[in-house]
Order: structure tokens, then sequence, then C-alpha cells
């Protein structure tokens, strides 16, 4: 058995270990954990925006994305210097803040990144994200569920960007004035999860329990709470495409692609085009849609 390479990189002043660079994490791909860490770092930029001053959660793959996984939210040991940690509920997260960290993750085989959805020593959420999880293992009417509820945050005066999971789903992300609750957005989740339910019955469903959906498109809620976490944008996945979980035009939803056509290997060259969507939403208010759900019906 041949010993394992290892070794040291040094970034920004910081020495970052390397070891079993040619290790292939997603094989269909032929991505080896070398490449993993020069398209980690060239999606830092965008990466490391929505895990700052936020607590961490990863899924690591040490064989691949094929092998065994596990989550990781208290941080590994030992712990470089670098790394910023913050201790939440007897958690002693890491707190993904600069890139040496993030190869750090990277060369743990950390492959999915899931930030919580509020900022550390606060309880309210950094913005609103709608989960849409189909049921079917491939559901081609996914970009279509997620165009309609476009629509309806449309109709309610919000802008909002569309993003793939990475997996299956999509997600809807609303950027929001601070100071909006968690129970609130979840009124407001409800209000327009019902409403969808309603319009088109045969597409989405409200049900907890997978196994009572059928094949409808859960319009998760609930999710988006104090203490859970979604896959951050920019985020690669586990699957054999090596995704990645990207932001979206609704006119590139309504072309309807599959999710696997954004990923490790596309990704850098559409940053370059694109840039961040997100960063072209400013933050919006709700309060006066929340005042309407909140007024008497007379």
């Amino acid at each position: 058995m041949p010993k394992a390479v290892r070794g040291t990189i040094t970034v920004e002043g910081h020495e970052v270990p390397i070891s079993n660079p040619g290790k292939l994490l997603w094989p269909e791909a032929g991505i080896t954990k070398r490449d993993y860490l020069e398209k980690l770092a060239e999606l830092s930029p965008y990466l490391l925006t929505y895990c700052r001053n936020r607590l961490l959660t990863t899924i690591r793959y040490p064989g691949g994305v094929h092998g065994p996984f596990f989550y990781q939210k208290n941080a590994p040991e030992p712990l470089p210097d670098y790394v910023r940690t913050v201790v939440h509920e007897n958690i002693n997260y890491v707190v993904l803040d600069n890139l040496p960290s993030l190869l750090w993750l990277g060369n743990l085989a950390s492959i999915e990144f899931h930030p919580s959805l509020h900022y550390v020593d606060e309880s309210l959420p950094c913005e609103w994200m709608i989960d849409l999880d189909p049921t079917l293992e491939d559901d081609p009417r996914i970009m279509e569920a997620a165009s309609y509820v476009g629509d309806i945050l449309t109709s309610l005066g919000l802008t909002s960007v569309p993003k793939t999971s990475g997996a299956t789903g999509v997600q809807i992300i609303v950027p929001i004035e601070h100071g909006v609750t968690f129970d609130e957005l979840r009124t407001l989740g409800h209000f327009i999860a019902r409403f969808a339910t309603e319009r088109y019955p045969d597409l989405f469903t409200i049900e907890r329990l997978k196994k009572d959906r059928g094949d409808k498109i859960y319009f998760d809620y609930l999710q988006h709470y104090n203490g859970k976490t979604l896959a951050a944008p920019y985020t690669p996945r586990a699957k054999a495409a090596a995704s990645v979980s990207t932001p979206l035009t609704w006119d590139e939803v309504k072309r309807n692609p599959h999710p696997s056509e954004f990923n490790l290997l596309t990704i850098s060259e559409r940053l370059q085009h694109k840039g961040d969507l997100l960063q072209a939403v400013p933050p919006q208010s709700v309060d006066l849609i929340l005042k309407h759900l909140r007024s008497p019906i007379s």
C-alpha cells in the first residue's frame, strides 16, 4: 500500500495541509481533490459571501461522493489558527469566512456547505428562502413549478432569485430588509404555499410526509426557520455530475434547464459572464404584505 501523499500550500500567508490530491472525488466527472480545491478557490468570492458569519454544517465524503458520508457540525480537530469557530447550543461550529478555512475543509473532503439561515449571535433571518422539493427522483416539472412561484411573488411586488439546490430541487430566494422574524416569514410562506396548492393542485403539495405526497412537488415553507440550514448558493453537491447550487435568471428557468447543467466544470465560466445574480437584488420590505395578512377579513 503506497503511503498517502501529503504536503502544504500557502494561502493568504497561512499553511494549508493537503493530502491525497489525486484522489477521485467525482469519478464520473473526473474531478480529483486537486481539481476540487482549485474550483473552491475560484468559487470562494461567491460561496464565502453566503457562509460568512453563519454557523456552518458540512457533509464530508472521505472516499468520494459514492462512498460513506457524515454530517459535521462540531469543528474537526485539530483546528488551524486561521479557522474561526463559535459555540452555539453546545456545538463548536466553524464560521467560514476566509479562503484558507475553505480549502482546509475541502481537503477534509467537505463537499457540501450548509450555513445557518441567521448570522452568529442573531435570531433573525438573513434572507427568505422557499424550498421546492420534488417527491419524484427527478421531476421534469421542477422548473415549471419554480416559475409559478416566481409569478406569485412578482404579483405581490417582490423580486426573487431562483437557484438550483444542486440536487433535485429549486430554492427561491427573496432578499429582505433586516428585522423580519422567522415566524413572520413562515406566515407569509404558508399563505403563498396555500395559494400555489389551490391554484395548481396537481403540481404542489404542502403534505409533510413524503409517503402522502404522491408525485407532487413539496412546497416547503417550514424548512426556513431558526436552527435549520439549506444548501448555500454556490456550494458543490455530492452528485455524479458535480452539480453546484446555482442562482438562475427567470428566463433561464423558463427554458427548463436540468440542475446538472450547472456544475463544477461549468460554473467558473458562468460566473465570469453573469456574476452573482443574487447581488443584483436589493433587500425588500415585506411589511405591507404581512400587514394585509394580519388584517381581519371584513
